[in-house]
């Protein structure tokens, strides 16, 4: 019997939209299909955060792609993590690496990446990528050759 439902709180709940930086809202469900790899992405076109400066909105969307092992990050909480940048100040190269490293610790994926595609301000548009593959196994060897050839999307 499939006890998943029973071990997530924010799906199919009502939703409660926190206005400071949350990691703690996500949560994760295991894996079904540990004899295969393969890709989850998620794309979020309405990312918002706040320029640490001036305290202007940045706009972008993210795309987070990873190749999960045991746990797999549950969309609901995704969408209210990352929505819970929207006040929060930070550059727009913080953004992508926090996400990365919150959902390795998360979930200990086998490899990730997260693009970050900024909106122009002044006139320039801003598109960090962070990566991870897992240490000691080929998935580092992946995430080395992705990030030297990686190209702008």
């Amino acid at each position: 019997m499939d006890r998943t439902k029973d071990n997530l709180k924010a799906l199919g709940r009502e939703t409660e939209y926190l206005n400071t930086y949350s990691p703690e809202v996500l949560e994760t469900f295991e894996n079904k299909h540990l004899e295969n790899d393969y890709w989850v992405q998620f794309n979020c076109p309405e990312f918002t955060s706040l320029c640490p400066i001036t305290g202007q909105p940045d706009f972008a969307e993210i795309k987070i792609m990873y190749i999960p092992e045991y746990r797999m990050v549950e969309s609901k909480s995704l969408k209210l993590y990352l929505f819970s940048f929207r006040n929060n100040g930070d550059f727009h190269e913080d953004c992508v690496n926090i996400i990365m490293k919150d959902l390795v610790k998360l979930m200990d994926p086998k490899y990730i990446e997260v693009i970050g595609l900024f909106t122009p301000r002044g006139g320039i548009s801003i598109y960090p990528y962070a990566n991870y593959g897992r240490p000691g196994t080929k998935y580092e060897k992946m995430a080395e050759q992705r990030m030297l050839n990686h190209k702008v999307i």
